[in-house]
């Protein structure tokens, strides 16, 4: 197994506020993981860190073998933030969204060819939004835009996706569609998912690993059974939060 992601013993405090105590963790190629945790258990801030946003004061962070911010070819890394929204008056085409996505690391200089289109339909067919293709993106719902900038993540083929909240305010058949797309990325392309998340249950029977922060330490890693036989759900909830994530100790 290929190890694209390693993290050994890191620590970070805001203005000697500690935020990661010793976190350690890996995923390997083809893995799909959730990371998860409470609010203010330092998921932002090691999220920050994996992409070479924040500098390192302790422990290694890898990504593909390299620094974050030594790795060249960010392509290699595909990236929907934390409750993405495009602008209502945007005007551009899916198309057009996602072929952004193909112009990363000075690729801008050079003039969209074949195996650029290519890219994109085969992007758009993974997350079943081909047949608006040509639709201004304004027009989408919530749920359908948030698949095409998962479809701009996946344009370049990456080794590693990272989603931040990426259901976060969509509807069930959106997310249902969204797992579909993790899955297909995962089984079909051979991709590494980290998938950052307070709500699971519409990927909980696909993970092979829950990572959970508390308090800035990595508290659990583990199958996603293993933590249900301890009597937590990661199902749907009524509230932002999960009751067992803010009451844990």
């Amino acid at each position: 197994m290929t190890t694209v992601l390693d993290v050994d013993t890191v620590s970070f405090s805001y203005h000697r506020e500690p935020v990661l105590d010793c976190v350690s963790l890996s995923v390997d190629r083809g893995e799909f993981v959730a990371l998860t945790g409470p609010n203010g258990s330092g998921k932002s801030t090691l999220l920050r860190l994996l992409l070479g946003l924040l500098p390192l004061p302790a422990g290694t962070v890898r990504v593909l073998g390299s620094s974050p911010k030594r790795l060249r070819d960010r392509r290699r890394i595909g990236y929907v933030p934390q409750r993405s929204v495009l602008p209502d008056q945007l005007p551009a085409t899916v198309t057009e969204v996602v072929g952004t996505g193909r112009l990363v690391g000075g690729r801008w200089r050079r003039r969209f060819g074949p195996a650029d289109t290519s890219a994109v339909q085969r992007a758009l067919e993974d997350v079943s939004m081909h047949d608006r293709a040509h639709r201004p993106v304004a027009d989408l719902s919530g749920g359908q835009q948030q698949r095409v900038l998962i479809a701009k993540a996946l344009v370049n083929d990456p080794e590693l996706l990272i989603l931040d909240e990426p259901v976060a305010g969509v509807d069930a058949d959106s997310q249902q569609r969204f797992r579909d797309t993790l899955v297909r990325a995962v089984r079909d392309r051979g991709a590494a998912v980290l998938l950052v998340s307070h709500e699971l249950g519409a990927v909980a029977d696909d993970l092979d690993r829950v990572l959970l922060l508390h308090g800035g330490k990595l508290v659990f890693d583990g199958p996603p059974a293993d933590l249900a036989a301890t009597g937590v759900s990661l199902g749907v909830h009524a509230t932002d939060l999960p009751v067992w994530l803010e009451g844990l100790g």
